[in-house]
């Protein structure tokens, strides 16, 4: 049972945001896929309902690995430390466009598909990211040459090549089924972190109108392909205004979920200023999504090693205070990182400093993990 007590106090640290009142129940929800199947309108629907009680906890590679293991059936940082699984999986499919076996964070494709299929099966959902390499010259998605989104273009020279990589997604996609043969509904994140130019296809790299034509073929051309089991998440990285979130916005027929990206820095020791950030493009996506009928996320977020105790109900709760949004995904726990030599994780693991704290938030109502969604949904 959900602490009564400790809800009570997280209204309390949050009273100052309480902006509820501006995110009512989205009832003309529809899908930008008029074709979707009946599973991804029932999670669209879902989700929506599920905003209204809370938020779902997500984590990146949760079921692949953590700190100090990999690939071990039934394992998760966040299971170990609550006492159930996340609501929401992060996965990424870099490494499909070049036929790889893994993705780019060592994750065989085959192990995710099945990761993906035991996680739905327990009522979990899946949120896929696509950190693709640059099409124009054959380097990570990080290689930000300015112009090579352009190439992708119909009509571009690496429009045949980026088609070809739609193809293996839209494979991969359909060939996530449950124990029915249904096609499982996904959570899909491309061209993330749109706001920022560190991608190829980020700021400064390509136009506005670049980017939305790329957005549109992409949502098209896997609707030639029969993939209609896709929520299609829109994402930016930081912004100041509606205008600046909404710049490379491609339009309402072509995105279901408005969310941004936000990490607390070693130099944010006490989170004052994640808070701040969090709260004012709340504030603006808040006013977007209601005016939209779109669901709003923060699609990923975190504070590497969480070094602070209180982390979670101190500065995660309070970032996302009262708006009504449907998820918070964390980043993965990599662990030991050789290169860097540091620890590289962003949920707590057995014997974590923020062990206690993580247990209390997950205690609170408005944190729903994956044992609460039929709690929550009656």
């Amino acid at each position: 049972m959900k602490n009564h007590f400790l809800t009570l106090l997280a209204t309390a640290i949050v009273s100052s945001s309480c902006l509820s009142h501006n995110s009512t129940n989205n009832t003309n929800l529809s899908l930008s896929d008029k074709k979707a199947t009946a599973e991804t309108k029932a999670l669209y629907q879902k989700l929506n309902n599920l905003s209204q009680k809370g938020f779902l906890f997500g984590h990146q590679d949760d079921l692949a690995y953590g700190v100090k293991w990999k690939y071990e059936d039934g394992r998760s940082d966040v299971k170990e430390t609550a006492g159930d699984y996340p609501a929401v999986y992060g996965w990424d499919i870099a490494g499909l466009e070049k036929d790889n076996a893994n993705n780019i964070d060592g994750v065989p494709f085959e192990k995710m598909k099945q990761y993906i299929i035991e996680a739905n099966a327990r009522g979990g959902i899946s949120t896929i990211s696509w950190h693709f390499d640059n099409p124009a010259t054959g380097k990570d998605a990080w290689n930000n040459v300015p112009n090579s989104l352009k190439t992708i273009l119909p009509g571009g020279e690496n429009n045949q090549k980026f088609t070809s990589w739609l193809d293996k997604a839209a494979v991969f996609f359909l060939s996530l089924k449950d124990k029915n043969g249904k096609n499982i509904p996904i959570l899909f994140r491309p061209f993330h972190e749109l706001t920022g130019g560190w991608f190829w296809w980020g700021k400064g790299n390509c136009t506005p109108e670049e980017f939305k034509t790329a957005w549109k073929f992409t949502f098209d051309y896997l609707q030639k392909k029969g993939v209609h089991n896709l929520i299609y998440v829109y994402n930016t990285g930081g912004f100041g205004s509606e205008e600046d979130f909404l710049t490379n916005y491609p339009g309402d027929n072509y995105a279901d979920i408005l969310s941004f990206d936000s990490y607390q820095n070693g130099n944010d020791p006490n989170g004052e200023k994640f808070i701040r950030e969090v709260q004012n493009q709340f504030k603006i996506l808040n006013e977007i999504s209601h005016k939209k009928n779109k669901l709003m996320a923060l699609a990923e977020a975190g504070y590497e090693a969480v070094p602070d105790p209180k982390w979670w109900t101190g500065t995660l709760l309070k970032a996302i205070g009262d708006y009504k949004i449907s998820y918070v995904l964390l980043w993965r726990n990599h662990g030991w990182q050789e290169k860097e030599q540091k620890m590289h994780y962003y949920a707590p693991f057995s014997g974590q400093v923020s062990e206690k704290d993580f247990k209390d938030f997950y205690n609170l109502d408005q944190t729903i993990f994956e044992k609460d969604i039929p709690k929550k949904l009656k």
